[in-house]
């Protein structure tokens, strides 16, 4: 079993009273300064796969049995809440070894499938179901939640049903929602109105009687955003937006032709910059009329670079040059169908970390991994990635399953919620497959 040295405990503790991850005005968990396992007692390590972690890095199987866990966060006395789709919110009590001592329902409610976050104070508990977004007074000392509030309501309950949440670090007064399309090509999401394929802001301090209404109420974070799952703020708690892009695209090239196949690596999932939530941004981010260029090679019509923009079948009223002009193309392409879910800054902003759950459609399969993506800080104080935007390898590999080619939903790592220990110590990795995984992972 691995423990951290005398001086790692003394400034784990020193820390006690500074902010717990994107809750600014919160204390870090009692927790913190907690060993971190080499393995748990009574969880035995699954023969399904094979894992690997990069150099420097290493795993714990940290929990099995888990009901598709998706949605991570720490309360402020240190327990690990975990929204798990179909069941609830769960709450777990780390013992002193770093492994898992007891568990509890804390929501019990088979609607729920995805979103959770926490107010800056710990108070109040947010969770999603397809159509509607909750509060609930929540008390971390004894894990209990009350008083149900309808927050946002009358979100469209079909196509990509997850509704990420998150409370701006900046503004704890502001929740987000996102709300992905109604199927792989959304046509009518072309107008943010149709209420899909968005990211929209909310205040708390205003909350209608009733809840707002998703469509007509709050303001706009981006649109023409495919399924923006993951929403992360980096040290000026400007928000990142990470997407999974379409499936099955074929390129018909200007004035018809052939149709082309180009899905194998085309389009790239997407790293968006969605900016600062407090202001209203209604950048058109393309979809689903525009996508990004994984692969330039296979659009053999005209020439691109990867991170560019393409139509599936320009016409004389819309043509690429015309994606070029309208549209934000993304900040950076991660391979195409891999399904990026979630995504955590590292202490210092200098890496964001994202899981990778895994393609459906895809031969040979990608994904099933944790990726790490340098970041640096510019001139300006703003942060960027570090690789350019025409790069198709701005990241790389942290945890991954070792025959990534092979894999299915049901026979691979399916990673969904990361977040680091409010001490930074260690990161947490959740899997939804069909064991119900959670993992530790962290340097050695």
């Amino acid at each position: 079993m691995m423990y951290w040295h005398a001086a790692s405990w003394v400034a784990a503790l020193a820390v006690l009273g500074s902010v717990v991850l994107g809750n600014p005005s919160a204390t870090i968990p009692r927790q913190a300064g907690l060993p971190i396992p080499a393995s748990c007692p009574g969880v035995t390590a699954t023969s399904r796969y094979t894992l690997a972690a990069a150099e420097g890095w290493r795993y714990t199987l940290l929990a099995t049995g888990l009901t598709k866990p998706r949605g991570l966060i720490f309360d402020t006395e240190g327990h690990l809440l975990v929204l798990e789709a179909g069941k609830g919110l769960t709450a777990h009590t780390l013992g002193s070894n770093g492994c898992i001592s007891s568990s509890r329902v804390v929501i019990s409610m088979a609607q729920l499938n995805h979103g959770l976050a926490l107010s800056a104070d710990g108070k109040t508990v947010y969770v999603s179901s397809s159509p509607t977004a909750w509060s609930y007074a929540y008390d971390a000392t004894t894990m209990t939640a009350t008083n149900q509030t309808v927050i946002v309501k009358g979100m469209n309950p079909g196509g990509h049903n997850s509704r990420t949440l998150a409370v701006s670090p900046k503004n704890p007064n502001l929740l987000l929602v996102s709300l992905g399309s109604n199927g792989n090509i959304d046509g009518p999401a072309v107008v943010k109105e149709t209420g899909r394929a968005i990211v929209k802001v909310f205040d708390l301090s205003q909350v209608p009687a009733g809840g707002y209404t998703y469509n007509t109420q709050g303001w706009y974070l981006g649109y023409g955003l495919r399924n923006e799952i993951a929403l992360v703020f980096d040290g000026n708690s400007m928000v990142w937006g990470v997407e999974n892009s379409g499936d099955d695209l074929t390129r018909v090239a200007a004035g018809g032709g052939k149709s082309v196949d180009v899905h194998i690596d085309n389009p790239a999932e997407e790293l968006n910059y969605l900016g600062d939530p407090s202001v209203s941004n209604e950048k058109w981010y393309g979809y689903p009329t525009c996508w990004t260029v994984g692969d330039p090679s296979v659009i053999k019509d005209k020439t691109f670079k990867v991170g560019q923009q393409f139509m599936i079948s320009p016409n004389t009223t819309f043509d690429d040059a015309s994606c070029a002009a309208k549209s934000t193309p993304p900040r950076l392409a991660i391979k195409a169908h891999s399904a990026p879910i979630d995504g955590k800054f590292d202490k210092d902003y200098s890496n964001m970390y994202v899981s990778l759950h895994g393609s459906w459609n895809r031969q040979p399969a990608t994904g099933y991994k944790v990726i790490q993506i340098p970041f640096r800080k510019l001139k300006s104080g703003d942060y960027d990635p570090v690789a350019p935007q025409d790069s198709g390898t701005g990241y790389s590999d942290v945890l991954w399953t070792q025959n990534e080619g092979s894999c299915s939903s049901s026979s691979c790592l399916r990673p969904t919620g990361v977040l680091f220990h409010p001490d930074y110590s260690r990161m947490y990795v959740a899997s939804d497959g069909s064991i119900g995984e959670l993992y530790i992972l962290y340097k050695a």
